[in-house]
């Protein structure tokens, strides 16, 4: 992997190269904003497509409620397009092209930070103008099968739609959060002798676990050394005769996630939806191995919800805990934040974000969180839990 610091102008006329390469670019993302000014979409991102009037550039807009398409024949018209979304403010862009992750970051100072990585297995780039291309795993990939989400025609079955949504989802999450993270230096390029070390805790029957591996091998070309870790010895049993099926290189361990022993540091730590506390042992783990990056998706807050519901709550706030609807939803809310807190006060740049629709689960928040090294002071962590009488099970692990 390469960085360097170019000028704006030098930096986006890489990235211009490579989104007109049409037979080269696997797809570009842009999104974030700069200093001096927000874009007007979300995110945006681009491939190319074959399409009855010939080959064109494809351009998926997003703002905060749905997608805008458009598509940019080869030439003039797509060149067009590239200039005036390289004019907007975006304050990143990341590229996948058959050869090479490309990412740029515009600085404090308006300059282009520039990070380069040459992938380890060469990928081809598919202008196939089918939806089922824009998946980030097929309906018939033999993996939904063998987790029973699909038929015996590789269809997803109706009633796991909401789950293979789950893990269409989350891929987007990991394929953004891991591009970025390896770009930007804070995971390590890994290579064929030291694959990428993902653990998945308290990783249940495993379908977001083996998702991950599926797409991070399959369809990123990385070389992955995968870790689940279940309390439940079923888990662990039908996990590993899933992998021997699949021909997927994985470890499955029964024990609890506070015992779990694992022979090198992890990378990448997942934690999807382990229960109430159980999300706060995942996290103690992660900050004990100083992983550099932590995805977790928790699911339910009954600790701090009782604890609401015991105490006595500060002056004017108790309407926001007196009914029972109430209180729960603020629990989640107040939880999801001390963490927050929590793994800033370690070292970690947090984001806050929304996983999946909550129309299809209401369990929908996920911590991403990204080693950086640079700590906040704990003062705000220290008055919310003042303020409420709190005793969150994260700081109690972490020594607040």
């Amino acid at each position: 992997m390469s960085s360097r610091t170019e000028t704006l102008e030098r930096g986006l006329a890489q990235v211009a190269e490579d989104l007109l390469a049409e037979d080269r670019l696997v797809r570009a993302v842009a999104s974030g904003r700069r200093r001096t000014g927000t874009p007007p979409w979300r995110r945006v991102e681009l491939r190319w497509v074959d399409l009855k009037a010939g080959r064109h550039l494809q351009v998926v807009r997003y703002d905060a409620t749905q997608a805008h398409t458009s598509n940019h024949l080869l030439g003039d018209a797509a060149r067009a397009e590239v200039e005036g979304l390289l004019a907007e403010p975006f304050g990143n862009w990341t590229v996948e092209t058959t050869a090479h992750l490309l990412s740029l970051r515009v600085t404090k100072k308006g300059d282009a930070a520039l990070h380069t990585s040459t992938r380890q297995a060469p990928v081809q780039a598919s202008a196939e103008h089918d939806r089922a291309k824009d998946r980030m795993l097929a309906e018939d990939d033999p993996l939904f099968a063998a987790l029973g989400l699909s038929d015996a025609q590789g269809r997803i079955k109706p009633t796991r739609r909401a789950k293979y949504r789950q893990v269409e989802d989350f891929l987007r999450i990991l394929d953004r959060s891991v591009t970025d993270a390896i770009a930007k230096g804070h995971v390590r390029t890994p290579t064929t002798e030291d694959p990428l070390r993902v653990v998945d805790l308290g990783c249940g029957n495993g379908y977001l676990t083996f998702a991950a591996q599926r797409f991070l091998t399959e369809r990123r070309g990385l070389p992955v050394r995968l870790t689940g870790v279940d309390v439940k010895e079923q888990s662990r049993d039908h996990n590993s005769a899933v992998a021997a099926e699949l021909g997927i290189e994985a470890t499955f361990v029964a024990g609890t996630i506070g015992e779990a022993v694992l022979p090198e540091r992890p990378d990448v730590v997942l934690a999807l939806h382990a229960c109430d506390t159980a999300t706060d042992d995942a996290l103690a783990r992660a900050v004990e191995w100083e992983a550099p990056l932590v995805l977790a998706a928790p699911c339910c807050h009954h600790d701090i919800a009782a604890q609401l519901r015991r105490g006595t709550p500060p002056a004017p706030y108790q309407a926001m805990v007196r009914d029972g609807i109430l209180r729960e939803r603020f629990a989640d809310t107040l939880t999801d934040a001390l963490r927050a807190l929590l793994l800033r006060g370690r070292g970690y740049r947090v984001d806050v974000m929304e996983f999946v629709d909550s129309a299809h689960t209401p369990r929908n928040t996920l911590l991403r969180a990204v080693r950086t090294g640079a700590a906040t002071t704990p003062e705000e962590y220290d008055d919310l839990v003042a303020t409420w009488d709190l005793h969150p099970r994260l700081g109690e692990l972490l020594g607040r």
